[in-house]
């Protein structure tokens, strides 16, 4: 990562959740996603998303959006903008199957 801050928050058998701190220009490199993931935004974000196969993706997603992509989501993600950015990522690890109800 560079210029890029990741602050974990918790861990536990169900979630993880890291707070990314950006300076403007800061990315957190090339990375595949382990778990399916959820972002929440703290700031407006405008993101620059480097895909693979050389594809690039602008988009700027408000304060306080959220969205959720799969497991095995991989790129590289930038602060396109002029002002520091922050978003938090929730993680969902597996769950163990339910037990039965009634």
């Amino acid at each position: 990562m560079r210029g890029c801050t990741a602050t974990l928050q918790m861990e536990d058998e169900r979630v993880r959740v890291t707070r990314y701190d950006f300076e403007p220009g800061g990315e957190t490199g090339w990375h595949v996603h382990e778990m399916e993931y959820v972002i929440v935004t703290l700031t407006d974000c405008p993101l620059r998303l480097e895909l693979p196969g050389g594809e690039t993706r602008d988009s700027t997603i408000p304060a306080g959006a959220s969205y959720t992509r799969p497991k095995g989501t991989e790129h590289n993600v930038i602060n396109a903008g002029a002002a520091p950015m922050s978003f938090v990522e929730v993680e969902l690890k597996a769950l163990p199957d339910a037990a039965p109800v009634g």
